[in-house]
């Protein structure tokens, strides 16, 4: 049943105020704001799109052709040299495949009156087969009759008034008009072209002057607009270059293809194929319909058609389903309906050329919205990322009363990991959402329809995950909800998470802790009780409740978790202040927490790294380096300075691990003298004590938001001395794949990193690995910081 009761730590119904008038008001003036600017800039993109669409078209080539100018500027060509070396380069290319299929199409019209035969022997023979009786002749000719007798015979011409034909013959036109008349057609593809040229050649020859302007017009925060220009321009040149491999992967086949059926002009319908593919949707079938009509044309029978439709179909599908899938993967971040309603929109603005350029244009928008807060809406609406991630999808179909698709959610993303996970990255935070709306925008209904497809999700999660424990097992841990149904549903998660990694474990329903709710307990045989609170401020329920707990029952274990991570609870001082026995924030946590109370020795013996397959392999190749020696120290020095100042964090290393020790060969911040020398270098320590032991034993980048909240590493007396809390290590490969150590980032306070700073940070780890590979560093190593004079003094013990 839902406790509909005032939830700690959160507002009471008098505390909550409904939005007043005048923030409705001002809202409904922002969306009338917001619908004038869109009109007007649509307006101004369809009435200007003579100017618009050579600037788009010509801003589009610059894209794809910037690259190989910026390359032969580096070989040491001036720009302008470069610039017209690339585009003489273009023209002759497309110059001579225009003369190449200009032979393929004149070839054609010369044989084409020879099929004339063939085609009025196909078309009378289909026509004859037309008019045969058919299924639905009797049904014709029915509907003809009655429609005949309904027609007025009013509507006939009076008999003897026979209306006459009139055709008005223009007047020829002189040689001089007609030319005149050719040069009015010609003039204005032939301005555009001029226009997109010179804006080409101009934009190339000076495209940091068109990036600065850019910048200028972006305004603002220059990192911000920084990013936006590189991921337009990084996005927009691998689409293209995708999109002309996908076109040539499709070309090159149907021409062969064509050229073994025996269709005349193969290569110009490969061509053709190729190129009319850069126009989405329309383009592949516009291009399909020539080839089958010469084939239709050039053989008696129908045997080179139907080879031909054949061919064109397969190799549509391979594109579309698996070219195309390969090479684009998420280059344009657009979603599909987005590229669908761009294509749209932009033909209905600027005509075929708007379809061309539709998605590169809509990738533009794309970043915009992505990089500047005021366009965030366009990165909801066009971008293939989640509107929402999966906490928040759980929770819209749980108050939605779509428990079903929930559990579908759900089931999905174990599968990609676990349930401890699940319940620890997702779980937990579907429930945070529903702490944060109770009261604010929840109603009732919402919060019954929560509880009710909470206990639908878990049960189904239960049953299609089974632990692998006896049913009738006693359980060691009971899950108490503190205080109301969320904290009672947190408890159910931790005990499936809890019987899945094989600790027995019971929930109980949500209730009150108190004298009265203790007194009927029954703690079923457990010895260890775990007391779950999603309020802020949990402390005085939660001392209270450990200490009529410790009354009752002294020798139980009692474990605090308190999901709302309130950082007065987090310390070593609160344990004893709430006469608990561990304070936990996560499902992981509280997992590996208990595990260790419950059986230590395997507790520990699971928590460490586990020594890889080829560990002896990587120790030669470790030595082979001779990065032991000490003579890259330097610049090894420089390169955790660099990484320490990136990061912005206090404290970079570079370690090695050895049989059985970890080596520090490069450093960068003040450390604990504990475990430093009288130099300041790192002493080494033992290899089982290292945390880069578990990168080389993952073979994968580590990243620790909170050491002191992973039991892995909080109870470990050597880490404890270097007074960190946040780690991050990214393995330094060998050439062979052998990890020899790790480049590490460390910081006294908890933080997160992001995908790309994990990635950023593997970079750097490979520029670590170049410098102890090389022979001579001086010559090779591009690290200007200044160096630490630290030199490592190696086999000294660290002092326990």
């Amino acid at each position: 049943m839902l406790n509909l009761r005032t939830a700690p730590g959160l507002p009471s119904p008098s505390q909550v105020r409904a939005d007043p008038v005048t923030s409705r008001e001002l809202d409904i003036v922002k969306v009338a704001a917001a619908l004038v600017s869109a009109a007007v800039l649509l307006a101004g993109l369809y009435f200007g799109r003579e100017i618009l669409i050579p600037l788009a078209i010509a801003f589009l080539i610059t894209f794809a052709l910037n690259p190989p100018v910026t390359w032969l500027a580096r070989l040491g060509l001036p720009r302008l040299l470069a610039t017209c070396l690339v585009m003489i380069t273009v023209g002759c290319a497309l110059v001579g495949l225009g003369v190449i299929l200009g032979a393929q199409v004149r070839s054609i019209a010369v044989e084409l009156p020879a099929y004339q035969s063939t085609i009025l022997t196909k078309l009378a023979d289909l026509r004859q087969n037309l008019k045969a009786p058919g299924l639905f002749d009797g049904v014709l000719k029915t509907v003809e009759r009655v429609q005949k007798e309904v027609e007025s015979k009013d509507d006939k011409p009076a008999e003897g008034q026979v209306p006459q034909r009139v055709e008005i013959v223009p007047m020829p036109q002189t040689p001089l008009e007609q030319a005149f008349a050719w040069l009015v057609r010609s003039a204005e593809p032939l301005a555009t072209a001029g226009i997109v040229l010179i804006f080409v050649f101009l934009g190339l020859l000076d495209i940091g002057d068109l990036r600065d302007r850019f910048l200028r017009l972006l305004g603002g925060n220059f990192h911000r607009s920084t990013d936006a220009l590189q991921e337009a321009g990084a996005r927009i040149s691998r689409y293209l270059l995708m999109q002309l491999l996908v076109n040539v992967s499709y070309g090159v086949p149907l021409a062969l293809g064509l050229w073994i059926i025996g269709v005349p002009g193969a290569m110009l319908w490969g061509a053709l194929g190729a190129v009319m593919r850069f126009v989405p949707y329309v383009g592949p079938l516009t291009a399909a319909i020539f080839p089958a009509a010469i084939a239709f044309a050039v053989d008696s029978g129908w045997s080179m058609l139907l080879w031909t439709v054949a061919l064109i179909v397969t190799l549509e599908l391979i594109s579309n389903n698996i070219v195309e899938p390969l090479l684009y993967g998420s280059s344009t971040g657009l979603s599909a309906i987005s590229l669908i309603a761009a294509a749209i929109l932009w033909t209905a603005l600027w005509g075929p050329v708007g379809l061309i350029l539709s998605t590169p244009l809509t990738v533009c928008l794309l970043v915009l919205g992505r990089n500047l807060p005021q366009l965030l809406f366009l990165d909801t609406m066009l971008g293939s990322t989640p509107a929402l991630d999966v906490p928040a999808r759980i929770y819209q179909r749980l108050i939605a009363n779509d428990a079903d698709e929930a559990v579908e959610i759900a089931s999905t993303e174990i599968e990609k990991s676990s349930v401890l996970s699940f319940y620890d990255a997702i779980g937990i935070e579907v429930l945070r959402l529903a702490s944060d709306e109770y009261l604010q925008n929840a109603s009732a209904e919402h919060r019954l329809r929560l509880a009710s497809g909470m206990d639908t999700l878990l049960d189904d999660l239960r049953d299609q995950y089974p632990s692998s424990l006896n049913s009738e097992a006693k359980p060691r841990v009971l899950c108490i909800g503190g205080k109301w149904e969320i904290d009672a549903l947190a408890g159910e998660m931790l005990a499936h998470a809890l019987a899945f990694e094989g600790i027995a474990a019971a929930s109980q329903p949500a209730a009150s802790v108190n004298a009265d709710y203790l007194a009927q307990l029954d703690l079923k045989g457990a010895d260890i009780v775990c007391l779950s609170y999603f309020t802020s401020h949990p402390t005085i329920p939660a001392r209270h409740a450990c200490r009529r707990l410790r009354k009752r029952w002294p020798n139980v274990r009692i474990v605090l978790a308190v999901w709302k991570k309130p950082p007065e609870l987090l310390t070593d001082q609160s344990l004893e202040t709430l006469k608990a026995d561990a304070v936990v924030a996560s499902i992981e946590e509280a997992v590996r927490r208990i595990h260790r109370i419950v059986d230590p020795e395997e507790a520990k013996a699971a928590q460490q790294a586990p020594v890889p397959d080829n560990d002896a392999a990587r120790v030669d190749a470790l030595k082979a380096t001779g990065v032991m020696e000490g003579d890259k120290r330097e610049a090894l020095d420089a390169l955790a300075k660099r990484a320490a100042d990136v990061f912005n964090t206090s404290v970079a290393v570079i370690t090695t691990i050895d049989k059985d020790r970890e080596y520090f060969v490069g450093q960068s911040g003040k450390l604990p003298d504990a475990i430093t020398d009288n130099a300041g270098a790192l002493l080494p320590m033992n290899r089982e004590h290292a945390i880069c032991n578990h990168v080389v034993a993952n073979d994968e980048t580590l990243v620790i938001s909170d050491i002191e909240r992973d039991p892995r590493f909080a109870d470990n007396e050597t880490i404890e001395q270097w007074d960190m809390r946040f780690y991050a290590g990214a393995p330094l490969r060998a050439a062979d794949g052998l990890i020899i150590g790790a480049l590490c980032i460390l910081d006294s306070k908890p933080r997160t990193l992001e995908e790309s700073e994990v990635a950023l940070l593997e970079t750097m780890a490979a520029d670590v690995i170049a410098i102890i590979t090389t022979s001579d560093v001086e010559k090779d190593a591009s690290v200007k910081s200044a160096p630490a004079a630290s030199a490592a003094t190696v086999g000294q013990e660290v002092p326990q």
